[in-house]
């Protein structure tokens, strides 16, 4: 075992625990909007009647 000194500061297992709670939340956000923006229809340019009807 380490002894610290006084002035040494440790994050220790609380620290990893919030770190990887922090990254797994991360993890499953991106994978949430990745499907959201995969449902997102966008126009193709030659999709739209416009030049048609200008």
């Amino acid at each position: 075992m380490t002894v610290l000194a006084a002035g040494d500061v440790s994050p220790g297992l609380l620290g990893f625990v919030v770190v990887a709670l922090i990254g797994l939340a991360l993890y499953f956000l991106i994978k949430s909007m990745n499907r959201q923006m995969a449902k997102i229809q966008v126009p193709r340019e030659g999709d739209t009647d416009d030049k048609k009807a200008g």
